[in-house]
């Protein structure tokens, strides 16, 4: 039966399914993100705060620099095998994995193990990830009727933003209800436990499905391909179609994807010190508001074409983050913001004094200059400050706090210093009354809406790109280098840039050099595909 023929009902059910299943995926997978700041504290207690915040997002994009593979092994079975059973198989991986992560032993219960061990299921998470999304987005548009391929796997692409949503909601009721005291010591398990319960259900649902009719005419005729790594990757013809879809495509998605739903999440809660629950919470709203403008602009492709779309979304980013960033510290932590504005702290000291605060195993306690002991203390502290190295300054670091200047020659005029922050008016979190809730949650709406635009069509477009012999291989290869790599390790490389500089906005360069790559190279090689077939006849 082709495509176009599949009964109304069947396709309704085709999309509930793959859905749904993918939604459970992504929750599991991005429950580690949002508790990121207890895992630090559970599995990296033994370095410092700084390192432990960013060797937990290291540990968090583990899971995204292994999922390239997860879609070389579990993207040539799906074409040679079949796209129903092999993302049933990465299910039940990621639901393993993602129960036993509720389970692990703290740092101080069995030391250097515990982080060890968390670091091996997030890999087996992404190696599970990177099989199921291929599969499911193909699933869909192999079952779409022609014209409306955008819209039928508009709805795989809200998945990954509903899987976080779920994920959300688990966090924050439990943290209402146990307090954070106890969600912080042991509660933050049992979003990770209650995990088995989605994967039942899931590989339930999954279990009515038959194969895509695509792929069972291709098995029918013989036609299916023997050797999709190579045919996929060993042929130019097919790998500048790879590259095209990563470079021009794939890897701006992915970053607009994460800063605009990941790291605002970070942002929030580690740089302007609102609380995790309240941080949480906003980011949820701004998701509900968010979430249907994937649909939108999935049907919209089907009218005007998916590259207009894509290449919209990065052009609004690259030139809106950094405003969008600075309205949201001004709405979130007003008293930071004006503290910034009216009193910045500069640092100056010995040139080669000043370390890169990040050391990964942990011994590093970045007290042997002053440089150091003062940019430590500002970086725990949540103050931002601009760096400056000079030559004779006599061992000393002066720091300048708006007008007034403070020599710090060691760790006994820490104390004068922050007394000094404090009265500029820095604080040390930020105050819940003065938070502008409404105008925080429009900021974060306007990110997702970004991420709905680049997010919402590109399921469709790389499906259209590639036959439907190596459809699996090679459209999962780009989006999880995509999505795995630039996007993934996203959250770290911009927290360690922020950390290495004092700017709070130093992390916005990261998207938006992405971004702008991608613009330009899609704008010049990306096809547009929204009038091709994609039967393995029209291959």
């Amino acid at each position: 039966m082709a495509a176009s023929e599949t009964p109304v009902q069947s396709h309704r059910k085709v999309i509930i399914a793959s859905s749904l299943g993918t939604v459970f995926e992504w929750y599991d997978f991005y429950l580690y993100g949002l508790l990121a700041t207890i895992i630090s504290a559970q599995f990296f207690s033994g370095v410092n705060d700084t390192t432990a915040f960013i060797l937990a997002l290291g540990a968090f994009a583990a899971g995204f620099a292994v999922r390239p593979f997860g879609a070389l092994v579990f993207g040539r079975v799906g074409d040679l095998v079949g796209r129903k059973y092999t993302f049933l198989v990465t299910m039940g991986l990621m639901g393993v994995s993602t129960f036993a992560v509720g389970l692990l032993p703290s740092y101080a219960s069995i030391g250097v193990a515990a982080p060890l061990m968390l670091v091996g299921l997030r890999l087996l998470q992404g190696l599970a990830l990177g099989g199921e999304y291929g599969g499911a987005a193909i699933y869909v548009a192999e079952h779409a009727p022609e014209g409306k391929r955008g819209l039928y796997t508009s709805f795989i692409q809200t998945t990954a933003t509903l899987g976080l949503f779920a994920a959300l909601l688990v966090v924050i009721g439990l943290r209402t209800w146990m307090g954070e005291e106890a969600f912080a010591d042991w509660g933050w398990r049992l979003p990770f436990l209650l995990s088995s319960l989605l994967l039942a259900i899931s590989i339930w649902i999954r279990l009515q499905l038959s194969e895509s009719p695509v792929f069972q005419e291709m098995k029918a005729e013989g036609e299916t391909s023997k050797a999709p790594l190579s045919e996929a990757f060993g042929r130019w013809a097919n790998l500048k179609w790879v590259l095209v879809a990563l470079l021009g495509a794939v890897a701006g998605q992915a970053v607009v994807w994460y800063t605009g739903q990941f790291y605002a999440l970070f942002y929030l809660e580690k740089i302007l010190k609102v609380d995790g629950g309240t941080a949480n919470i906003l980011i949820a709203i701004a998701l509900v508001i968010g979430t249907p403008f994937f649909v939108f602009f999935g049907w919209l492709s089907d009218k005007i074409g998916r590259k207009p779309i894509i290449m919209s979304g990065l052009a609004l980013a690259a030139l809106l983050y950094f405003p969008l960033f600075g309205a949201l510290t001004n709405a979130a932590n007003p008293a930071l913001a004006e503290a910034q504005a009216r009193a910045p702290v500069t640092v100056t000291a010995d040139e080669g004094s000043c370390s890169f605060q990040f050391d990964p195993i942990g011994k590093e306690t970045f007290d042997t200059t002053t440089c150091d002991i003062v940019q430590s203390a500002l970086a725990k502290s949540g103050v931002p400050y601009e760096s400056f190295e000079l030559y004779d300054m006599f061992g000393g670091t002066l720091v300048g706090i708006g007008d007034e200047k403070f020599d710090v020659l060691g760790k006994e005029d820490l104390p004068r210093l922050q007394a000094a922050i404090a009265k500029a008016g820095y604080p040390a979190v930020a105050n819940p009354d003065e938070i502008d809730k409404p105008l925080v949650v429009a900021i974060l709406t306007a990110l997702v809406l970004l991420v709905t635009m680049v997010y919402g069509p590109i399921a469709a477009l790389l499906v259209e790109l590639f036959s439907a012999r190596i459809r699996y291989t090679a459209m999962s290869l780009p989006y999880h280098i995509g999505n795995g790599w630039f996007g993934g390790f996203l959250p770290t490389i911009a927290f360690a840039m922020v950390a290495a500089t004092g700017d709070i906005y130093a992390g916005l360069w990261y998207p938006v050099g992405v971004a702008v790559l991608t613009f330009i190279v899609g704008l010049l090689f990306l096809p547009e595909t929204f009038r091709r077939t994609i039967g393995h006849r029209d291959s």
